[in-house]
């Protein structure tokens, strides 16, 4: 399904080729922009059926990209990211299912209203036009972002890590083949076929106004360089510095399902939680037991003084620890003044995407979901729903915690910007 690493590899001339490529993608934009619903879907079902028939080729592949990396050293928390089972293969195939079932964003009207002199002026969704995706480590962002931009009518390049390179490769030939059985260019979805770190540079440049919006999936040192260097809008976030409170009014064995949950069910996803907050009046009842239940589930705890004196295994936490995006089995515990103190804790350390609280108190719940200037923020439940999958968008392009446009998980509607149209009838400015 894939060609050799070689062919793809020795390229002469990576100007002219990403070039010609984000060209390919201009055009596929506007055939896309256009496309019926009914034509996008059957491409959707397709790529899914795609995947799930090459399901052992995609997990061969993959099974190269983990070798090649553990054997360099790679941790485990990165090893998890970059690992494909049976299991996230079907779940990206049924993701493209709930993306295919998402009602077209494209053209919807969605504001109308009549001005004095008679004209009606229309708000009408439309595409972006050219997406260029940069990411690591995730292989399942190919089919995601693969998806999503088609549902959406926008075009997307593909630049995946050399880490995933085998894996990417064989999900895109999938998407292909259901791009080839609709009858839509193949250009709609592309794959940068090269590892050469150059050819990222290319796409921040925006070739010469070929690429409408990046969004960078990665570590903080690749968002860093996009944000820095990116001469189209970005969509992106930092760092997913995610806190969980636990408030004096929250149930013992609720508290400790969601902490475990946030930390450990994934450390390395940019849901994770990587700071415990723990209300002072109720650390008696909730810091020893959430403390403990984190060690003991291979969770190292950086803790403050009272996080200290409740277990001996705490280590002591310095200033870092509270800016700090393990993504691994690390937390940092700490007990703050209340919801207030939970708050303040928050702005300074936060990165504005997503902070929980765990409590009974509605008002203290309220105080929290307003205050707290996150994209996303829970009140008793896991920070690991901070997925596009999770709130029903069948996948996300990445999640965003920037104020303009785009926040949160960026789903297809996201993947739309709007233009007016004006109905006159005759109608001239004095």
């Amino acid at each position: 399904m894939t060609a050799p690493l070689k062919a793809i590899d020795g390229n002469a001339d990576l100007p002219a080729l990403m070039n010609d490529l984000a060209t390919s993608a201009r055009a596929a934009a506007h055939v896309l922009s256009l496309a019926p619903e009914q034509q996008k879907n059957r491409a959707l079902d397709a790529m899914g059926r795609a995947i799930r028939a090459h399901a052992e080729a995609i997990l061969a592949a993959n099974a190269e990209d983990v070798a090649e990396f553990r054997a360099s050293g790679a941790t485990a928390a990165f090893i998890d990211r970059l690992t494909l089972t049976p299991g996230r293969v079907a779940a990206m195939a049924e993701g493209i299912a709930t993306v295919r079932a998402i009602p077209d964003p494209v053209g919807v009207v969605t504001e109308s209203w009549q001005r004095p002199n008679g004209m009606t002026i229309e708000r009408v969704r439309v595409p972006l036009g050219v997406v260029a995706v940069i990411f690591e480590s995730r292989p399942n962002v190919t089919a995601d972002a693969g998806a999503l931009c088609l549902k959406s009518g926008n075009a997307v390049i593909l630049r995946g890590g050399s880490d995933s390179f085998r894996s990417s490769r064989a999900i895109h030939a999938c998407l292909v083949q259901g791009l080839r059985e609709a009858g839509l260019p193949e250009a709609a979805i592309t794959l940068v076929p090269t590892r050469d770190r150059a050819a990222v540079g290319l796409l921040l440049s925006g070739l010469d106004g070929k690429i409408d919006v990046i969004v960078p999936r990665g570590g903080k040192s690749l968002v860093g360089r996009v944000e820095a260097e990116a001469r189209v809008p970005v969509f992106a976030h930092l760092e997913g510095v995610n806190h969980v409170y636990v408030d004096r009014a929250a149930l013992p064995d609720m508290a400790k399902a969601i902490v475990l949950n946030a930390k450990m069910r994934r450390t390395g996803v940019c849901g994770a939680a990587e700071t415990l907050l723990v209300d002072r009046a109720g650390a008696t009842a909730h810091l020893k037991p959430l403390v403990e239940m984190l060690i003991d589930a291979g969770c190292e705890v950086r803790g403050d003084e009272a996080a200290q004196r409740v277990d001996a295994r705490v280590k002591p936490a310095v200033e870092d620890d509270w800016n700090a995006e393990y993504l691994d089995a690390i937390i940092a515990a700490k007990v703050v003044d209340g919801v207030d103190g939970a708050i303040a804790h928050i702005l300074k350390h936060g990165s504005h995407h997503t902070d929980a609280i765990v409590t009974e108190d509605d008002a203290a719940a309220r105080k929290f979901l307003k205050e707290v200037d996150s994209a996303i923020v829970l009140h008793n439940a896991s920070t690991q729903f901070a997925d596009g999958g999770e709130f029903g968008f069948g996948a996300e392009i990445g999640i965003a915690t920037g104020k303009f446009h785009a926040r949160g998980p960026v789903g297809v509607e996201q993947l739309t910007s709007f233009k007016y149209r004006v109905h006159g009838s005759g109608q001239t400015r004095p």
